[in-house]
């Protein structure tokens, strides 16, 4: 009941994504079935309602001990393909068993002070950018003779040119662009509202698709195939995220690229892109909707010049 009480609140006072609320109702769900058997590390899906209704368990009874133990079992738990959750996905759980916490102390009740739990550092994760002929490349792989090839050259393009999210992409309407202009409002993470802009290029790709289409659905980027597409609804024709995801890796794959990359990839692309080209590091922040400069910093030392002509001056002979 609590757990979905804090769901709640997520949704409408903290203005969280569907995503979100799914991602950490998953996370806190398996801290229930934790603390229904500690020693069985999951359930079968007929199991799972009984489970969580029967958790006999108060909030007083989590401490210390009981965090530390669910943590060694995170680490331990293997799925059904005997594969081990990642370290920054153990990291997951435990943030969203935190703010589960805060949550509860922001409401007095006794539960463990959230501040005692700490997060272990998180790898360094390898950050995965095309340069920009590799990114011509992929541009170029989509045949544009008909309307799905153009969905996918002006999708690409708008990702490349915008840095745009992919849970940002799939949202945009037609409606939403202003074309004498070049750029669009969106919503990205946390609510927070952002201009982005159109190149030149990625403009005339998009007015070349929509031109072309001949439906009246709002979504921008809509899915192509099955029957009484007339009797369909906007919401049902909208492109998903793995559909994008599966069109990006399609021409990666097509144009033999030596990085598997993906659309963030292409978000990565973007930002070390500007900063390669003189732009500043408060104004990649802006455009990439980043809440916090250390997010965007992670780009810095790879896009940092200096670096390179140190390497050259002192150790490129």
């Amino acid at each position: 009941t609590l757990v979905n009480e804090f769901l709640e609140y997520l949704q409408i006072e903290k203005n969280a994504s569907k995503l979100t609320i799914r991602n950490y109702r998953h996370y806190l769900e398996r801290f229930i079935f934790y603390l229904a058997s500690p020693t069985q590390p999951a359930f079968k899906p007929r199991e799972r309602k009984q489970i969580l209704t029967s958790v006999n368990f108060s909030p007083k009874q989590i401490n210390i001990e009981v965090v530390r133990k669910y943590r060694l079992a995170l680490s331990q738990f293997v799925d059904e393909k005997g594969m081990p959750l990642k370290r920054i996905t153990q990291n997951y759980h435990v943030i969203a068993l935190r703010s589960f916490l805060r949550y509860l102390s922001k409401h007095d009740i006794q539960t463990l002070a959230p501040e005692k739990i700490d997060l272990p550092k998180a790898e360094s994760r390898s950050l995965k950018f095309l340069e920009k002929d590799a990114v011509e490349r992929l541009l170029n792989m989509p045949s544009i003779s008909d309307e799905k090839g153009l969905r996918d050259k002006a999708m690409m393009e708008v990702l490349f040119s915008t840095g745009l999210r992919v849970s940002e992409l799939v949202r945009l309407n037609r409606d939403q662009i202003n074309f004498e202009g070049g750029e669009f409002g969106v919503i990205g993470k946390g609510g927070k509202a952002r201009i982005v802009f159109l190149s030149d290029r990625a403009t005339d790709w998009l007015k070349r698709y929509l031109n072309i289409r001949k439906d009246k659905f709002k979504p921008m980027f809509i899915r192509y195939g099955g029957a009484h597409r007339e009797t369909e609804s906007d919401e049902s024709m909208r492109l998903t995220t793995r559909s994008v995801q599966r069109v990006v890796e399609k021409y990666v794959k097509k144009a033999k690229l030596p990085i598997k990359i993906t659309p963030h990839g292409l978000r990565h692309s973007f930002a070390t892109d500007l900063l390669k080209n003189g732009a500043d590091i408060r104004s990649v922040q802006e455009m990439l909707g980043h809440k916090n400069i250390a997010t965007t910093q992670i780009y810095t030392h790879i896009t940092n010049p200096q670096l390179k002509e140190i390497h050259k001056k002192y150790h490129g002979k």
